[in-house]
């Protein structure tokens, strides 16, 4: 399929999250018209979510919390020089309801899906899994319904998706799926552990996607890239006024800043990391990359413990007298999950920041904002 190239418009979904704020932002810098999304729930919460920020809002307050986060943005990108002309923001219903996403994919040339529920507090794996699939289902037929123009989509998956129990191999790439989570939510409902109701719902609806491309791959003229990064730190662009509403990622970053934490809880394998403007970036690329179409990609700077990013943030500012800083240097001979991002690199020509860069970013942005 033929890239989508600057000034195509393109549809960002669950715009006001971690993620997608950045990549509406990578988009307009590179040339791109954008319309983002801001999503809710007719039920009792509101879930407006990308792989990150999470917002709960009573149902009747959701409407307008969308608005503000729109206008919000639309302020944020001004001041970066781009205009109404290049930036729209448009609510749309619930995610799971057939046909949310028809009016707005009309006239766009390629959408990157983003929303998508991330938080570990669901009781029912349902609260996970139905609106991941339904939403990634969802924008997908209305494509193909009313978008005909529509070249690439591309969707945020996670490495969720890809971790799976492969006995004592620790390394992961793009041929793994995620086969475990599901059969642990099949068997236990409800009393799915926490990390396994979020891992299932993203590798059901990624697989629901490529079900979907290749059960229509002759009715529908775009094709499919996902995109799977681990946990993401970064600068922080979204909306946020205050601590309590951090994305989930950027959340526990926040707490082992703080004092408190044990030499045992800083220097446990915590998975890997990725920073969110290298994660963007690639969402963008995506799009303008011939090669990118039909693929899956894994977005990760490597594994980590949060006594390497203690000790990051300490060698970019070695006066802070505020943060703990543990056993410094102890974390280096911890051995955890690897997700290999070679694919990544290659296709698309760039190295991801490492940990000495991102975790002092993160520290910054939130420092900047009063945290």
């Amino acid at each position: 399929m033929a890239p989508v190239l600057a000034p195509a418009k393109v549809l960002v979904t669950g715009a006001s999250g971690f993620i997608a704020v950045w990549v509406c932002q990578t988009l307009l810098d590179q040339g791109y018209h954008v319309v983002g999304t801001g999503t809710y729930c007719l039920r009792v919460i509101d879930i407006v979510v990308s792989d990150g920020l999470l917002d709960i809002d009573v149902i009747n307050d959701s409407a307008v919390r969308s608005k503000s986060k729109g206008e919000y943005m639309q302020k944020l990108f001004e001041k970066a020089g781009h205009g109404e002309d290049r930036f729209s923001f448009v609510i749309v219903e619930d995610i799971e309801k057939p046909g949310a996403f028809d009016e707005a994919v009309v006239g766009v040339d390629a959408v990157e899906h983003t929303a998508s529920p991330f938080h570990f507090n669901a009781d029912d794996p349902n609260e996970l899994i139905g609106p991941a699939v339904s939403g990634t289902v969802g924008v997908l037929e209305s494509i193909k319904k009313h978008a005909p123009g529509v070249k690439r989509v591309v969707i945020t998956s996670s490495v969720a998706s890809v971790i799976h129990d492969k006995g004592e191999s620790q390394t992961f790439d793009e041929t793994d799926w995620n086969v475990t989570s599901p059969k642990i939510v099949e068997e236990k409902g409800k009393d799915t552990p926490s990390v396994h109701k979020y891992r299932a719902s993203k590798v059901l609806a990624e697989r629901a996607a490529w079900k979907f491309l290749e059960e229509n791959k002759d009715s529908v003229a775009f094709d499919l890239v996902t995109i799977c990064p681990p946990m993401i730190w970064g600068p922080i662009l979204q909306e946020v006024k205050s601590s309590d509403a951090l994305n989930t990622s950027i959340a526990g970053f926040y707490a082992h800043t703080k004092p408190g934490k044990t030499e045992q809880e800083l220097l446990a394998p915590s998975g890997n990391f990725s920073d969110v403007r290298d994660v963007a970036l690639i969402h963008a690329l995506a799009l303008s990359n011939q090669n990118a179409g039909g693929e899956r990609f894994i977005v990760s700077s490597g594994p980590f413990t949060y006594q390497d990013a203690l000790d990051a943030i300490h060698k970019a500012d070695p006066s802070l007298t505020d943060v703990p800083k543990g056993t410094p240097g102890k974390g280096k001979s911890v051995k955890g999950i690897v997700y290999l991002s070679a694919k990544a690199e290659a296709t698309f020509g760039i190295k991801f920041k490492d940990i000495d860069e991102v975790a002092p970013a993160t520290f910054r942005a939130l420092r900047e904002r009063g945290f």
